[in-house]
């Protein structure tokens, strides 16, 4: 297998914007990213494009707006991990020596997707999601649990959304940027005690899109050379959650592959792109990501490990809570927001002297009796 190399990112403003099309989102994505790498548009073999809601056709109709066309190309849902299981597609198609240049691009249009309106429902024979197990139910619920077992806070659950809305400050691209206090999110509009509307990401739309290559052809384009040192997609087993409601096994997992694959542990994290859909997933989320042991995600917090100037940096873009989720676009949102850090090109939210990213998303339906998530996972070095 190749070395596998990210050339160029392009992304959208991620918001409101019924006036354009998940199409028009993404091309403009696309014509972001060639003119980031700056090469010949004939020199892109292969396509991958992400998107959760309305998909049909979603490349060939964005690559045509662009003139690539006569090209292999594919479509991929695979809920919030949609966007990062298209560029694990692509990643094994160059790796493999298949192709020496793909574009991957995931778009969204929350607002005006069929889904009542961009929300993300019950699915048919969803007993949990029928019974109330809703997402911000059941992150409610593990919210509760994190404050009884593992002495949290209400404001230890609302930083994540504190800290994701103060980094979105120095995101042009945000959704929301407006910095809130821990009293305004707490006492925020109540959603699922404890969570509050101010605790859960909005629901935006947009697009992005990566331009990935070989070494070859990435020497012969650019110096800031950002490896794919893992590129990992995986699934839950089917199993209910009747142990510890804030465990993740597949997270875990995940996390364990990716690492093993780029020969790092979390200890080697310098900047961190996660899904934290809710506040109190990103809490949780800590702990499976190794950046702390079980049971000290709050002593992680206070310490501000994961602040921009922290050891372990997670989501200076303001993540999904303030920089917004167009669900087939988070997955290489996350990839085109390590690359800049990487690069040193993140602006007024710079991670400054990263060397080795983590980008990552997790999604999927509460559905029957069991949990089908799925996750993936780009670590990317310099």
């Amino acid at each position: 297998m190749r070395d596998v190399y990210v050339l160029g990112i392009g992304q959208t403003m991620f918001g409101k914007m019924p006036h354009l099309t998940p199409i028009q989102l993404g091309t403009i994505a696309v014509k972001a990213a060639l003119a980031d790498c700056g090469i010949d548009r004939r020199d892109i073999q292969v396509v991958y494009a992400s998107r959760v809601h309305d998909a049909t056709q979603t490349a060939e109709d964005i690559m045509k707006n662009v003139g690539i066309t006569n090209r292999e190309m594919h479509n991929c849902e695979n809920a919030c991990a949609s966007g990062g299981t298209a560029f694990h597609l692509c990643y094994k198609d160059i790796a493999s020596g298949l192709y020496d240049v793909g574009l991957v691009v995931g778009c969204e249009s929350m607002t005006t997707c069929s889904k009542a309106g961009g929300l993300v429902g019950v699915a048919g024979g969803d007993l949990n999601g029928a019974m109330g197990v809703t997402m911000p139910a059941n992150h409610a619920m593990i919210a509760r649990r994190l404050m009884v077992e593992r002495g949290m806070t209400v404001a230890d659950l609302a930083y994540p959304s504190e800290k994701a809305h103060r980094n979105a400050m120095g995101n042009p691209y945000a959704h929301y940027r407006k910095q809130l206090t821990i009293d305004d999110i707490v006492n925020g509009k109540m959603i699922s005690d404890p969570i509050t509307n101010l605790m859960c990401c909005p629901q935006s739309d947009g697009a992005a899109c990566a331009i990935i290559c070989s070494k070859e052809y990435a020497m012969k384009h650019t110096t800031k050379l950002v490896k794919v040192a893992s590129s990992t997609v995986n699934t839950a087993e089917y199993l209910p959650w009747n142990s510890d409601i804030t465990d993740r096994p597949c997270l875990d997992k995940l996390c364990e592959m990716a690492y093993s694959k780029a020969g790092i542990g979390p200890e080697d994290l310098n900047v961190i792109e996660i899904h934290d859909a809710f506040s109190s997933e990103e809490v949780f989320t800590y702990e499976c990501l190794g950046l702390c042991p079980r049971g000290d995600a709050a002593k992680l917090i206070r310490d501000g490990v994961v602040e921009i100037t922290g050891r372990h940096p997670v989501n200076p873009s303001g993540g999904l809570l303030s920089l917004g989720h167009p669900l087939g676009a988070s997955g290489v949102r996350v990839v085109c927001e390590i690359t800049q850090h990487l690069r040193g090109e993140a602006g007024d939210r710079q991670v400054q002297g990263a060397k080795v990213g983590l980008a990552s998303m997790i999604g999927g339906y509460l559905t029957g009796l069991g949990a089908p998530v799925v996750g993936s996972a780009q670590i990317l070095t310099i």
